[in-house]
């Protein structure tokens, strides 16, 4: 992917470990989103929480190696570095049991952290971090910043209510759905349809945010951008586990959507690299150009 302009990004949330049957890998939909896109060429800071403990030594290690800016991950003795137990089905599609409390349910604002939100192009944020007051006063104050914000739906229950989801919509500049929490979001803000087309264009008309995607697991993804609608029909893959395939596809979307991209080039390449993650283990495996092009290649 080639980037016109090297975008400064600020992820806010969750960093800890999925723990896998097989053994645990760092993991969290926020870093997960920061490590594709500088991996992707963009500039990225994570404004987290870890514990004071071995857990949160490692992740900050492997953060910072990973070449993103760490002075935003605070570390506390009060709270443990987060795990979730992840359960994968026969089809690869994976189950959450996220530990509470953890040290990212308690992120307070340095003064750090808020230069940082204020000099970046682009604040990605999810719901899973207002399942806490803390973390969510947090939230609140940084998207009081003019920048462009993207916001992950990434519903799991029972850590979210209706309310919440509206008022994260409402601030976001872009959203990304998958198709389940599309309809659900919709139909809680009293939306009679059942296409997700539809569904988009009326949260478009309830909220005033305009452009967001909705992603349909094998079956690719469709994209509302400036007025436009896109879509993917996806790529086929042997899927090994789908955690962090969408938070992939998200962080390659917004990277290629924000460079000026062609829309639909845009959400092809997204789409691949999301299939390329679900046909790896764990949410971070390593991504080649050549791969990437190679898969797109297969199916036109």
């Amino acid at each position: 992917m080639n980037i016109a302009k090297k975008l400064k990004a600020v992820s806010y949330g969750e960093v800890l470990w999925d723990v896998f049957a097989d053994g645990k890998k760092i993991g969290g939909a926020p870093l997960n989103l920061a490590l594709r896109m500088q991996s992707l060429g963009c500039e990225v800071a994570m404004i987290s929480c870890v514990g004071q403990d071995a857990d949160g030594d490692e992740i900050v290690a492997y953060v910072k190696a990973q070449g993103l800016d760490t002075t935003g991950i605070i570390r506390t003795e009060e709270y443990p570095t987060g795990l979730v137990q992840v359960y994968v089905n026969e089809r690869g599609s994976a189950s959450y049991e996220i530990s509470y409390p953890s040290a990212w349910d308690k992120i307070e604002l340095t003064d750090y952290a808020r230069s940082l939100a204020g000099d970046a192009d682009v604040l990605i944020y999810g719901s899973l971090v207002c399942r806490d007051e803390v973390s969510k006063r947090s939230l609140e104050e940084l998207l009081k910043n003019d920048i462009y914000k993207v916001f992950d739906a990434n519903l799991r229950p029972p850590h979210y209510t209706q309310a919440t989801i509206e008022s994260l919509i409402r601030s976001a500049s872009f959203i990304k759905f998958n198709d389940e929490e599309l309809l659900e979001i919709a139909a809680g803000m009293g939306s009679p349809y059942t296409l997700l087309e539809d569904n988009m264009e009326f949260i478009a008309y309830k909220t005033g945010t305009r452009s967001m995607c909705a992603t349909k697991g094998k079956h690719g993804a469709v994209l509302m951008w400036e007025g436009s609608l896109y879509s993917n029909n996806g790529y086929p893959v042997k899927v090994v586990d789908t955690v962090g395939a969408g938070d992939s596809f998200l962080a390659t979307l917004v990277m290629g959507l924000l460079s000026g991209q062609d829309p639909q080039r845009a959400i092809d390449y997204a789409c691949a690299v999301g299939a390329l993650v679900a046909a790896s283990a764990g949410a971070n495996p390593v991504l080649t150009e050549e791969d990437i092009e190679a898969l797109m290649c297969r199916v036109e």
